[in-house]
């Protein structure tokens, strides 16, 4: 299958790359950064296109005779403080690129048969305690605002016969980027050891009491993939872990493994403003959300327990030496 990704070298894009050439697929990553993509060692062999997926060009052509687009494109919501200026880029990376990711897709001949669109569990806004799944309604913040235009964009492709699977991301757990780069600093250098974030209200200690809904980057990319090859699944399909916990929980996980001490009581939410700027409302502001679609697709989870998630990121199993061929030759000679 030929596969073309927006947003193919970032966090998830890098791992579907992978993912695909192991099982013998031919990904196409269409980039404003070709030449550093083809520089990256993990990209060897990777068809690269140069081309703003933003902005109307000749990289449109690309998507001709793919058998489908997986299009992850979006400005990194935890790469800088937001302001006015990032949340015009957060949102025009991810609508813009999809309507012209639509418009390609009606003019060619031999369209890609499925679209694989990204979204986020921000689609449904901050909800208290509420169960939320894929019928789940959209809420009113800027996030939700933004994942709601982003998955309308995508909506005129059914009509063309282009079935479009819509994976809502949650909090994706790898080591280093994402949420666990913003958290992990914070996490090892609050003075007397980790503590929950978030909840507390703007003055009064944060005690961790909102839903997390996170999964591992193996999953999401496992999910990603149920969404490419199952030609049922279409619409929107929750991507996260089918255990969500109190962050409060997924903080005692995280200072277990970082090897910390844990304060049941945290900053409050206007420290965590001060630390991360806006962003805090996605990390500060929870929601519990299910993966009943992805459960329905059949998709089995690597990583459904968070302490066993965080150890697996953290304290990755070291992979078994292999015998040396001389020991086989060995061991044969005494059979």
């Amino acid at each position: 299958m030929k596969v073309l990704l927006t947003g193919g070298s970032g966090l998830i894009g890098r791992q579907i790359v992978e993912r695909l050439m192991a099982r013998g697929d031919q990904p196409v990553i269409l980039s404003r950064r070709a030449d550093e993509i083809r520089r990256a060692r993990s990209m060897r062999g990777v068809e690269v296109i140069q081309g703003d997926p933003t902005v109307a060009g000749a990289w449109e052509l690309g998507l001709e005779g793919c058998d489908a687009v997986i299009n992850l494109a979006g400005h990194n919501l935890f790469a800088e403080r937001w302001n006015a200026g990032v949340k015009d880029k957060i949102r025009d990376s991810r609508i813009l690129t999809t309507q012209n990711i639509v418009s390609a897709i009606a003019r060619c001949k031999t369209p890609p048969k499925t679209l694989v669109q990204a979204s986020a569990i921000g689609f449904y806004g901050a909800t208290k305690d509420e169960v939320l799944t894929e019928e789940s309604p959209s809420g009113t913040d800027f996030m939700a605002v933004v994942c709601r235009e982003w998955e309308e964009a995508a909506g005129g492709l059914a009509k063309l016969g282009v079935r479009v699977p819509i994976v809502r991301t949650g909090v994706v757990l790898a080591k280093g980027e994402g949420a666990l780069g913003a958290m992990t600093p914070i996490f090892k250098w609050l003075p007397g050891g980790a503590a929950p974030v978030g909840s507390g209200g703007k003055l009064s200690p944060a005690k961790g009491e909102q839903w997390f809904s996170w999964i591992h980057i193996d999953d999401i990319v496992g999910i990603f993939l149920t969404a490419l090859d199952h030609t049922s699944a279409t619409g929107p399909i929750n991507g996260t872990s089918p255990n969500p916990v109190h962050f409060a929980d997924f903080a005692r996980a995280l200072a277990r493994v970082l090897k910390r001490p844990f304060l049941p009581l945290g900053p409050p939410d206007a420290v965590l403003n001060v630390i991360l700027g806006e962003v805090a409302q996605v990390v500060a502001t929870g929601q519990k959300v299910l993966p009943n679609k992805a459960l329905a697709l059949g998709y089995t989870y690597k990583h459904s327990d968070v302490l066993e998630a965080l150890k697996s990121i953290f304290n990755p199993p070291k992979p078994a030496e292999k015998p040396s061929e001389q020991h086989h030759a060995h061991a044969a000679g005494h059979h």
